[in-house]
């Protein structure tokens, strides 16, 4: 449990302000103002940058802040195990995660998860990749399974594998029966992507300046979903990774093809973890799940 003026200066920090941590906690501004200079004084450093418009953590408030968060979890997590003694299904297992896993490879982990523990609850959260990774970061969600192409100190990653961006398309399209194919050659056809905030939309940019030519998609969405059924009833090609489509590809009567620009290939699918946090016994039970799947998801996946 997290000691009075850890509190405080948790509160302070999400609310980036003494006033709306006030409000919070119902407690007196002096009250809290009087903890946060008890603790600079005995850490003996600034914590907040104060201004008019609030208060900000300073690198050692930050790294402080890290700490409290670890231990703020550490102690959820040994009621929750206490707790589960009794029951289970009060705390669901909070997963974060990109677009395209959360189309196919998550729920369906999930589904595979709950048949070997019925008593168990989910919370999915889909976001960008960046979000994703902070969710875990600031314990907002317990894992991410999330593509990565920069590393986080905030987070542990516990398995990483390629996502390389694949060629989908129907079956009958003309380059389907293609083992390898070129962006350039994919560019003769209508383009389906998904928005600016995405990794895929990332690699695409970063081969179209590696070949100097930038052809402007037919179609963008921030739901995969939308491109998939574009692409099905349609010459359109559409960017992913193995691991967000190959539950798809039979049943859309698409193929998964690589692509021969390295740039495509330049990111890897994370499960990630808060840095020095113990998960709960069936947490890691689903963790562990989640990589062996993966493992042998990759080694279907198209090279």
């Amino acid at each position: 449990m997290l000691s009075l003026v850890f509190r405080y200066f948790y509160e302070v920090a999400q609310q980036g302000s003494l006033s709306g941590a006030s409000e919070s906690l119902d407690v007196a501004v002096s009250a809290i103002s009087r903890q946060i200079n008890q603790l600079e004084k005995q850490v003996g450093t600034t914590l907040f940058e104060r201004s008019s418009r609030g208060m900000q953590l300073t690198p050692a408030g930050h790294m402080l802040l890290r700490q409290v968060r670890r231990i703020k979890l550490e102690t959820e997590t040994m009621f929750q195990s206490i707790a589960e003694l009794n029951d289970a299904t009060k705390f669901p297992i909070r997963v974060a995660c990109t677009q395209g896993a959360a189309h196919g490879l998550v729920p369906s982990l999930m589904a595979k998860f709950s048949q070997m523990h019925p008593e168990c609850r989910f919370s999915i959260h889909v976001s960008s990749a960046p979000a994703a990774t902070e969710r875990v970061a600031t314990g907002e969600s317990d894992v991410a399974i999330t593509f990565s192409t920069a590393p986080s100190d905030a987070v542990e990653v516990l398995y990483a594998c390629n996502a390389s961006a694949l060629a989908v398309m129907s079956q009958s399209h003309p380059l389907a029966k293609r083992k390898r194919v070129k962006l350039e050659e994919i560019q003769r056809f209508p383009l389906a992507l998904t928005d600016e905030r995405t990794s895929t939309h990332q690699l695409y940019r970063l081969a179209c300046n590696r070949i100097g030519k930038w052809v402007e998609p037919k179609v963008i969405s921030n739901q995969a979903e939308a491109l998939h059924a574009y692409v099905r009833n349609s010459h359109a090609v559409l960017f992913a990774s193995y691991t967000s489509v190959s539950e798809l590809l039979e049943g859309y009567r698409l193929v998964a093809i690589p692509i021969r620009n390295t740039e495509m290939h330049a990111r890897v699918l994370q499960v990630q973890v808060m840095r020095g946090r113990h998960l709960p016994d069936l947490m890691e039970a689903f963790v562990r799940c989640v990589i062996v799947h993966l493992r042998q998801l990759m080694q279907q996946a198209p090279h």
